[in-house]
């Protein structure tokens, strides 16, 4: 499970992650990292104190049934949970599940967000 204090709650930050944050995809996840430098732009009204990064995670109904989705989800918190190292402080990640996504093993996810995750730390 995911700390508390990293789980992204705010629809403000989710959006704007979003539209202005650095994107990367693949075959299963898409992640986009929105960092502190631009979290201060958007003039969130609801800032937060946590000084780690937040996440957070969409996985829609084109991903399959609530069970399969949920599944998705656990698996996605447990990969993001183990390199949440890696992410840099003060910034917002949102992964966003791909309809393949259902089909794939927790090694795939994971290898998928890892090569994300170095792509989009690596645009800043």
């Amino acid at each position: 499970m995911l700390d508390a204090g990293h789980r992204l709650r705010d629809p403000d930050l989710f959006r704007a992650a979003g539209r202005r944050g650095h994107r990367a995809g693949s075959r299963t996840v898409v992640t986009h990292l929105l960092l502190p430098s631009e979290r201060q732009v958007v003039a969130m009204s609801g800032t937060s104190t946590t000084t780690g990064p937040q996440v957070g995670f969409v996985v829609s109904k084109a991903v399959g049934t609530a069970v399969v989705r949920n599944r998705v989800k656990r698996r996605l918190r447990h990969a993001v949970r183990e390199r949440i190292a890696t992410v840099p402080v003060g910034s917002v990640l949102v992964v966003r599940a791909q309809p393949a996504a259902a089909a794939a093993s927790y090694p795939e996810l994971a290898a998928d967000l890892d090569r994300c995750l170095q792509r989009v730390t690596e645009a800043r």
